[in-house]
């Protein structure tokens, strides 16, 4: 089967190499063959209905993608993340879980360095200490690790990811079944850098900025956006699959969620766009950043008109919690491994009971925090209010206390009580904003639901 298998992916990456839109159809039908277990057949299906559609912004987005980025990442982004990581990787991630009863991650985002060059407001990592590094031979470690349980999506994060570009580059070259990610400020992007991850193919950069020139330079710093575009402009002449990841919070909400943004970024290349919500980690951080309920309430309905009108991927990760059933943290689609090695939860959550220069990573996933996560997931019965910090703070400080976790900050060691009062009140006002939204959407899934019954009994 794994042969037939094999010579399935092949084909199917040979589609890639000419006229791959007219032949979507003939792709899609192999891509069912390929899942024998129909695990992913209701993905496989959206994905069909939207390419298919010849007016849809999805085609829009694909058409654009085949126009402007190189083939060879292209190839590179179906095999390595697309077969390798949704594919074949979630099969086996869901095997493991049954056979260990522990979280098997989709994805491992980890930090190179703690080092970085900006100290943007609200962010720990500008004020850590510059001497945490993960060796390269941790890194790979972590990587090989990873393969044997299915995870092909390795992500980073910092400090800045690329003052660690050579040994990011000579990972992906290691692994060229796996893909990875970097989230960046920008800054460090070059031409040398653009060849290099055009000669690997398996690596894509996600561009922090916080909507226009004034709201990202007030929080990153005096000329910072004209760096991150400079940088996107120089992305797209090489041909390079690339994005924009926002973190949206009191000051700029409404400047990243507008049509104006938003149809910049398209213009200037960028394919997809993470949304992350303000989260007041760290000893010395402002609460005042936090989003208000209106705010929240405001990117739950422009993520969702956005993904439906606009060529863009758009994810908001505290919002899209009814489509991933809650908080994804604790190693249920993801973890966190930070500079000094210590596994954590979430790349919020920084407390732990292991690191990995001492434990095995499937060690570190049955240790208590991780099981704890197992347990309580999800955190609560409505979707929309997913995390353990932000929205249920009273489960995060019960899991560290039952765990025996400790603070890993690398700034200063906080303890879980102080975090979770920064939002208590945040979440308690949000409770009913996200209650109202959740019961719309039950109410709207029921009428599809009788609809869909009512349409099936006039059939024959």
């Amino acid at each position: 089967m794994k042969s037939v298998q094999r010579a399935g992916v092949q084909l199917l990456l040979r589609y890639l190499s000419d006229r791959p839109l007219e032949k979507l159809p003939k792709m899609f039908d192999l891509a069912e063959k390929l899942d024998p277990g129909k695990q992913q057949a209701q993905k496989i299906q959206a994905i069909r209905s939207a390419l298919l559609d010849e007016d849809s912004n999805w085609r829009r987005l694909t058409e654009n993608l085949f126009q402007e980025v190189d083939k060879r990442v292209i190839r590179k982004l179906m095999e390595s993340f697309m077969i390798n990581a949704n594919l074949f990787g979630l099969s086996r991630k869901h095997a493991l879980e049954e056979k260990y009863d522990c979280n098997i991650p989709w994805a491992i985002l980890m930090d190179p360095t703690s080092a970085c060059n900006l100290s943007c407001i609200g962010c720990w990592a500008g004020r850590y200490e510059k001497k945490n590094n993960l060796s390269y031979e941790t890194l790979d470690s972590i990587c090989r690790q990873g393969k044997e349980l299915g995870v092909h999506f390795y992500i980073f994060s910092g400090g800045e990811p690329l003052v660690r570009r050579k040994d990011i580059i000579r990972l992906c070259e290691a692994h060229q079944d796996c893909y990875f990610f970097a989230f960046t400020n920008g800054t460090l992007v070059d031409d040398e850098l653009c060849r290099e991850m055009l000669r690997v193919g398996n690596f894509a950069l996600a561009f922090s900025i916080e909507g226009d020139e004034e709201a990202t330079d007030m929080r990153r710093g005096k000329g910072t956006y004209r760096k991150v575009i400079a940088a996107m402009e120089r992305m797209k002449e090489y041909g390079l699959l690339f994005g924009c990841s926002t973190c949206y919070h009191r000051y700029n909400t409404e400047s990243i969620a507008s049509d104006e943004f938003v149809d910049d970024m398209i213009a200037r290349g960028c394919r997809f766009m993470w949304n992350f919500t303000y989260m007041p980690v760290g000893r010395e951080a402002r609460t005042d950043f936090l989003a208000t309920p209106e705010q929240r309430a405001y990117m739950y309905r422009r993520i969702r008109e956005i993904r439906e009108t606009k060529p863009i991927f758009a994810i908001d990760f505290w919002n899209d919690g009814e489509y991933t059933g809650g908080c994804i943290a604790g190693g249920r689609q993801y973890l966190h491994i930070n500079a000094a090695g210590d596994v954590e939860p979430c790349a919020f959550i920084h407390y732990s009971n292991v690191n990995i220069h001492q434990v095995s990573l499937l060690e570190a996933l049955r240790s208590p925090l991780f099981m704890a996560y197992r347990r309580r997931q999800p955190f609560n019965d409505n979707h929309l209010r997913p995390c353990p910090l932000l929205d249920n703070p009273e489960a995060l400080a019960a899991m560290v206390k039952e765990s025996g976790a400790h603070s890993t900050d690398l700034e200063a060691p906080e303890e879980v009580d102080s975090l979770c009062a920064k939002t208590v009140d945040a979440a308690r006002r949000w409770a009913p904003t996200a209650d109202r939204l959740w019961e719309e959407r039950c109410r709207c899934r029921a009428a599809d639901r009788k609809e869909e019954r009512a349409m099936l009994s006039c059939g024959p």
